[in-house]
């Protein structure tokens, strides 16, 4: 089946075309470039070439803005003339740092919804209906459960969050105009952490990290001098937030799963939390990372940012019993394969 991959050379976008492409899809990735790099799809290239048993599977790259509709619907066209249309889409694309989307909500608006509504647009015309998408934990604000269900309210405090939960309304209601027609998966993931285990495919943020896992590895290498925790007086076992953290091959699986099950299914739309379930400290993560990789990390406390949380942790009980998935890594693994990557690539791609 031939699937397009939207934001492909992102970090997670680049771990789900990999498994595609070792599961025998027919991958094309689009990306505009923004946020990634050139080189990680290339890296994918070079990982399967190396695999005896799919050295001669091919993806298809295109540098695409989804915000740009010509290019879009050329595409679109050239597959369906191709004899080869698009069935699906995994749609990644898009502008994901909360820091940023605050000082620049215009933009996050431009990219995020606008361009969505290109791509459904563009779906549509093409009737290209089945979509799993990218979206985020982050729409659930400052809930006051410490374990989130997805039937809690949505209630996004920053506009990255809230472009996510547009997305999410924008599908629901293209679904009810249309429910014999369309498939749709909303994932709701949390913390994605750690790297494919070659090392050769990982986070690689552009500027200093927003997230806290590429932060340590940036200050076990040397490039950041010390880490920074934000807040010690938190009500919980150490005083330092928790988190739910996943490995970013579960969530990729997670991503191939909502896909398989979206196909295999009658028409249908559904939300699903992407996370293992169990909530880490922040001073656990780095303990953990600490004496996984024998590597100090030097830190310091500072005051609570503003919109943080005390809590999230995925209640992901509906995606275990729905799809034929659960997240299999342990935090150790993702420690061990996020510090791989950052030191076999210290200045990233």
């Amino acid at each position: 089946m031939r699937v397009l991959v939207t934001g492909g050379a992102g970090f997670i976008g680049t771990h789900t075309c990999l498994l595609l492409l070792e599961k025998g899809y027919d991958v094309v990735a689009i990306d505009s470039y923004i946020n990634s790099n050139k080189k990680s799809l290339q890296r994918v290239i070079e990982i399967l070439k190396s695999n005896k048993t799919t050295k001669d599977v091919s993806i298809k790259i295109f540098n695409i803005d989804i915000r740009d509709k010509k290019k879009l619907d050329e595409l679109f066209l050239d597959a369906q003339n191709s004899g080869q249309p698009f069935k699906s889409v995994i749609h990644f694309a898009g502008l994901k740092s909360v820091k940023d989307s605050l000082s620049n909500p215009l933009l996050y608006w431009d990219a995020n919804v606008k361009g969505t509504i290109n791509l459904l647009n563009i779906m549509n015309k093409y009737k290209c209906k089945t979509i799993v998408f990218s979206s985020s934990a982050t729409i659930y604000g400052l809930s006051d459960d410490e374990i989130l269900s997805e039937n809690i309210e949505i209630k996004p405090i920053n506009p990255y969050g809230v472009t996510k939960a547009v997305i999410e309304k924008l599908l629901n209601d293209i679904f009810d105009s249309e429910p014999s027609c369309w498939r749709i998966a909303n994932l709701r993931y949390f913390n994605p952490i750690g790297a494919h285990s070659s090392g050769m495919i990982g986070e690689a943020p552009i500027g200093v990290p927003s997230n806290i896992f590429p932060y340590i590895t940036q200050v076990a290498s040397g490039v950041l001098d010390k880490l920074t925790i934000y807040g010690n007086d938190w009500p919980t076992r150490d005083g330092s937030g928790i988190r739910d953290y996943i490995h970013v091959m579960d969530l990729a699986e997670g991503h191939i799963s909502a896909l398989k099950y979206l196909v295999k299914n009658n028409h249908q739309i559904i939300n699903l939390n992407l996370g293992t379930g169990l909530g880490t400290s922040v001073l656990e993560l780095v303990d953990i990372f600490e004496r996984a990789n024998k590597i100090k990390i030097p830190f310091e406390f500072s005051e609570r940012r503003k919109g943080d949380s005390c809590k999230v942790i995925a209640d992901n009980s509906l995606a275990l019993s729905c799809l034929d998935w659960e997240p299999k890594r342990t935090l150790k693994e993702m420690c061990i394969d996020g510090w791989r990557w950052q030191s076999l690539n210290p200045n990233g791609y």
